[in-house]
């Protein structure tokens, strides 16, 4: 499995248990759950208290979906780039979006 970047015709719903509501979003990322524990291992701890305010007692784990924020965006971007030499195209647009583990 490979990240990718998914444009949803209905918007996807994902609780934000911080605001208590549920978010709506059209664009998504879904990436392999393995990248990810790597991208979060390698967060900065800003970025990755913005991350748990947002993602509050998640589970990571395939099938979770998580609310993005610009700071992820970038965290993905960096990792793709730097440990698969690999750049994605449309994923640092500052953009709301969702992430699927797969």
């Amino acid at each position: 499995m490979e990240l990718r970047i998914v444009y949803e015709s209905k918007p996807i719903n994902v609780s934000h248990d911080t605001y208590r509501r549920e978010c709506r979003y059209t664009r998504g990322i879904h990436i392999p759950f393995e990248d990810f524990v790597e991208i979060l291992d390698d967060m900065s701890h800003d970025i990755k208290l913005y991350f748990d305010f947002h993602n509050p007692g998640k589970q990571i784990a395939p099938g979770t979906y998580l609310n993005g924020h610009s700071g992820l965006e970038r965290s993905i971007a960096s990792y793709y780039q730097n440990r698969k030499n690999t750049c994605i195209d449309g994923i640092n647009t500052g953009k709301d979006f969702y992430v699927k583990i797969i």
